[in-house]
């Protein structure tokens, strides 16, 4: 099992690619502490790795508030003592009005909140994740 042992914390676990990655991890012996903001979502996904035999925590949090983020990160190392893996998927661009507009169609709020929901979670997570790795010389 390519994961065993290791813990894989990943943002956006409730559907897309966040939660088929924590599926894959979960089913490969991977511990996965699955992070999204739609509480049935994620909690959807953690029931789906452990009727499989996974094993898998939910946390409800916005990957897009760094207070949030920071107590994620905290909870993972309380519980789990360390992180391996960080899989950022929190993106698209399903949050705007016309997901599928032209870039002159937009207006510069629906970009900033584009370039917010698309960037800024990724670097909060590895802001907070990447001193644990460092610590822990590995991840």
């Amino acid at each position: 099992m390519r994961f065993q042992g290791r813990i894989a914390l990943i943002t956006a676990a409730g559907r897309g690619i966040g939660r088929a990655t924590a599926e894959i991890i979960g089913r490969e012996g991977g511990t996965v502490v699955a992070v999204d903001r739609d509480k049935a979502a994620v909690e959807d996904a953690v029931g789906a790795i452990r009727a499989a035999g996974g094993n898998a925590d939910a946390i409800v949090a916005d990957g897009l508030d760094a207070a949030q983020v920071e107590d994620v990160v905290r909870r993972t190392v309380d519980a789990h003592r360390r992180i391996d893996i960080l899989v950022n998927a929190v993106g698209g661009s399903t949050i705007i009005g016309k997901p599928a507009a032209a870039v002159e169609e937009l207006s510069l709020a629906e970009w900033q909140e584009l370039l917010d929901f698309n960037l800024k979670g990724t670097f909060l997570f590895l802001h907070a994740v990447v001193p644990v790795m460092k610590r822990q010389r590995a991840g």
